[in-house]
């Protein structure tokens, strides 16, 4: 049995959703977001809370159960509170900031990086060492974070580059004479 799975998912007030042929929909103040349904799993939106099940007792099913029941929380947080990930920029002459749909990025490379920002994200630097991302999709949040972020991955030297706000970086120690 699992865990997950068994909570069902409470929809809060000015939140709305539906099923419609395979798809779930909810749409909340800050929009409105989708997801196809899997065949192994049941859906029911009923009492204000969306009820997840798997639909047979196979392992298939049963392993899809706590994974869409998480998909479904994450629409239900996404339209109500969205998603925000924060990027640190550390190194001399590193910086970023935001000119229209593009984010400008100096990163020590002969040429600046502009990075067009996705429809339904929001970028901002509130200093050049900071870029924060904010969007109610939390796979598109995520995703737009991690391309951000492989311009220049943190080097374990001096941790120079592009990393999460409270991500470790494993130092070395350098060359020994």
């Amino acid at each position: 049995m699992s865990r997950i799975g068994k909570k069902p998912v409470p929809v809060p007030a000015g939140v709305t959703a539906s099923i419609e042929g395979k798809t779930l929909s909810v749409k909340g103040p800050k929009g409105t977001l989708s997801i196809g349904l899997a065949d192994e799993v049941t859906y029911a939106v009923e009492d204000g809370s969306i009820t997840v099940q798997p639909a047979n007792e196979t392992k298939r099913a049963r392993s899809f159960w706590g994974m869409q029941r998480t998909l479904v929380q994450n629409l239900i947080t996404g339209v109500t509170e969205g998603y925000s990930k924060t990027l640190q920029i550390t190194g001399v002459g590193y910086r970023a900031n935001v000119q229209g749909k593009n984010l400008k990025l100096q990163l020590g490379y002969s040429h600046d990086v502009d990075f067009a920002i996705p429809e339904g994200i929001t970028i901002a630097t509130p200093d050049q060492t900071t870029v924060q991302i904010t969007g109610i999709d939390k796979q598109k949040v995520g995703q737009v974070a991690a391309e951000i972020r492989r311009w220049r991955k943190p080097e374990p030297y001096k941790g120079k580059g592009i990393k999460y706000q409270g991500e470790f970086i494993f130092r070395k120690e350098g060359k020994k004479k």
